[in-house]
């Protein structure tokens, strides 16, 4: 689970960086300042409802070269705000994480990214074959995280687990 994480935030960055070139990199400086990040930042996590993979992909941004590190600080700050405005909205409308919607989503989303990324990649133009090699990446990466959360999933009610960790925060 971890090796598809990593394997594919190392395709989707490598990718992001052979395709984007310079651009991206402009485009990012001018939209990464730290209070522009800040709502790019809950922006992308409110549309992609995960602000791992949110951070996930600043992070595979700056081992890249197209991001520096100042410029992420607000992103991911933003990110984990759009976690928690995200949460706070679904318990008023009374949405659950359990609900047939929320469910569907996180387990078509990364298919039909791969199945897009895979028909783009099969393609003879280099851009979209750079294009899907990003969203190949980043397919992979979702169905790593998403593997590694569901194999930790039912150590959650562990008294054990959650004492290791309350341990480890204290030291």
């Amino acid at each position: 689970a971890s090796a598809l994480f990593l394997f594919g935030m190392d395709i989707m960055g490598k990718a992001l960086e052979k395709q984007a070139g310079g651009h991206l990199q402009k485009i990012l400086s001018k939209l990464t300042d730290t209070l522009k990040g800040f709502f790019l930042g809950l922006c992308v996590t409110a549309i992609i409802q995960s602000s791992s993979a949110t951070t996930v992909m600043v992070v595979g941004f700056v081992n890249s070269g197209i991001m520096e590190l100042h410029q992420a600080i607000g992103i991911i700050m933003g990110s984990n705000v759009g976690t928690t405005v995200t949460s706070w909205l679904l318990s008023l409308s009374g949405l659950q994480g359990d609900s047939l919607w929320i469910q569907m989503l996180s387990h078509l989303f990364s298919p039909i990214l791969a199945f897009i990324g895979i028909l783009l990649y099969m393609g003879k133009n280099e851009k979209k074959k750079g294009i899907g090699t990003i969203l190949i990446g980043f397919a992979i990466l979702m169905t790593g995280m998403t593997t590694m959360s569901n194999a930790v999933e039912p150590l959650q009610g562990e008294a054990w687990f959650t004492n290791l960790f309350v341990r480890l925060l204290q030291s």
